[in-house]
């Protein structure tokens, strides 16, 4: 008995065939092989053809079934994991009208800020719990405006992973995470959020159907088995956006976990058990996989709050990068050293770097700063102490402070994070990265071996029901590394991150 795990990225998409006994993943494949193409026709536009990850799909089946072997007949149900944000407009007969507005487009921007300022900040933030920025409702208003004929053809609108299981499937139906994603779910009324959609002129049947996160979403259809190669009938029962759907891999559900990835951008997103919001909107709030209501009571009879709050920093992976260009040169040509080395070279400077700092701000606007644009810096340096090593780990201490500094606008809201779940990948590679991490927050950090289309393969056996629970979906997740906070260290690093910290609210203040 096997479970098909699909992660519809924006670089690639990739699949995993996972043994739902063993928990074992079987097979795994991506494509393209090179990162896919994005067309960015203006400056700021970012679009994907919706058939492209259709054909992505298509290759990625094919391979993991030859490398498996395994009878399509033995594929008990299918979970997709997908690009958030993304916008994907089709036309009755599901075919897609436009290329995707996808999540790194910023066309959008003026439209969310608008909207927010006519509506209300107070009344958006309570019943949206973010303002409505640059997300799915905000593309859909700058096509209504933009591109009207296209506008009029619009039977439904999807995100990307609603769009792979439509054409699995040849129904069209979203979740009520992803209307959340897409700013176009009220928690307050606890339905779409037919004031927004109203405000930006947007039909509320334009909306697909709602199917629960977990559960029978629909079926693959007799010519979509065709040109995958899977058998007509197999259930799809689970799909989310791709950061709700990290956190599932990793096991988090609950509140006082959160999930981390250190890589292009660095990304922490908690879980939190009551409806809350940041009044500055420094983070974004979502519905979590497993909000809403339960699944042993009667409907409309109990349901559970669960919502992801989630920071991102952009200029992570940029930073690292940019010291191994620059700093580590010496260590390996024009390139820069490996990533190896650099840490090597960093674990030679003590903790808080000898008074060096540096702020990772340096890849545009950071929500966290409120949409500021304030530069990445390195502040105290001085000639005659600091060495590479130094500039190599305040870069690294930078980052982790700047995940510590979006935490406690989590814990304003309401959020106490205990364990934080990553995988051994990226940035998590460097022992100084996860030391800080747990020294500065006091959290414990687990490290496992999963991705996202493995979880995608888990949450479908969960919605199939061949897990009773997440518990029994994770109980094979394999924990490669426990980093424990050191208490004895715990005041060094609290005392570089207050440094740290003062010169983030000085250029605050200062802008």
């Amino acid at each position: 008995m096997y479970l098909l795990g699909y992660d519809i990225g924006s670089s690639s998409v990739k699949a995993s065939l996972v043994n739902a006994e063993s928990g074992a993943c079987v097979a795994s494949a991506f494509y393209p092989k090179n990162e896919a193409p994005i067309k960015a026709l203006q400056t700021g536009w970012a679009e994907q053809a919706p058939e492209d990850w259709w054909q992505y799909v298509k290759a990625v089946t094919a391979d993991v079934l030859t490398q498996s072997g395994v009878d399509k007949a033995d594929i008990r149900a299918i979970g997709i994991s997908y690009q958030m944000h993304g916008l994907v407009c089709v036309d009755k007969d599901l075919k897609p009208l436009r290329d995707a507005i996808i999540w790194c487009d910023s066309r959008a921007v003026p439209y969310g800020r608008k909207a927010f300022d006519a509506l209300g900040h107070e009344r958006c933030l309570s019943h949206l719990l973010n303002s409505p920025g640059n997300f799915t409702a905000s593309k859909l208003a700058w096509v209504r405006e933009h591109e009207p004929a296209t506008f009029e053809k619009i039977y439904k609108v999807m995100l990307p992973g609603d769009y792979i299981a439509c054409r699995m499937s040849g129904t069209a139906a979203t979740t009520m995470s992803g209307l959340s994603e897409g700013m176009m779910w009220d928690f307050q009324e606890q339905r779409p959020a037919q004031f927004l959609l109203d405000y930006y002129g947007i039909p509320a049947d334009m909306l697909a159907d709602i199917v629960p996160t977990f559960g029978v979403q629909g079926e693959v259809s007799s010519s979509a088995a065709a040109e995958l190669g899977l058998q007509a009938g197999t259930p799809i029962t689970y799909r989310a956006g791709d950061q709700p759907n990290n956190a599932l891999s990793l096991d988090v559900f609950e509140p006082g976990e959160a999930a981390t990835t250190a890589g292009t951008s660095g990304v922490v997103y908690g879980v939190l058990d009551r409806v809350a919001y940041d009044p500055q909107s420094r983070v974004n709030t979502f519905a979590h996989v497993n909000h809403g209501p339960l699944p042993t009571s009667p409907i409309g009879e109990a349901s559970q709050v669960r919502l992801g709050v989630l920071l991102c920093i952009n200029g992570t992976g940029i930073l690292n990068s940019w010291m191994r260009r620059t700093v580590a040169s010496p260590l390996g040509g024009s390139e820069g050293g490996s990533y190896a080395a650099m840490n090597d070279l960093a674990a030679q400077a003590p903790i808080g770097s000898a008074g060096l700092s540096i702020l990772p701000f340096g890849n545009g606007a950071e929500r966290v700063l409120c949409d500021k644009e304030v530069g990445g810096s390195i502040h105290g340096i001085n000639f005659n102490t600091h060495t590479q090593a130094h500039l190599l780990r305040a870069a690294q201490e930078g980052i982790v402070f700047s995940f510590a500094y979006g935490m406690e606008v989590m814990a304003q809201m309401g959020m106490s994070l205990t364990t934080i779940r990553a995988g051994r990948a990226n940035m998590f590679l460097s022992p100084i990265f996860r030391d800080t991490l747990a020294g500065v927050t006091g959290a414990v950090i687990e490290l496992c071996d999963t991705d996202g289309s493995v979880g995608a393969a888990r949450g479908a056996g969960m919605g199939a029901g061949i897990y009773a629970d997440h518990h029994e979906a994770f109980a094979t997740l394999k924990k490669l590394q426990v980093i424990e906070p050191d208490a004895a260290l715990q005041p060094a690093y609290r005392a570089a991150y207050e440094r740290w910290r003062e010169l983030v609210e000085g250029l605050r203040i200062k802008d």
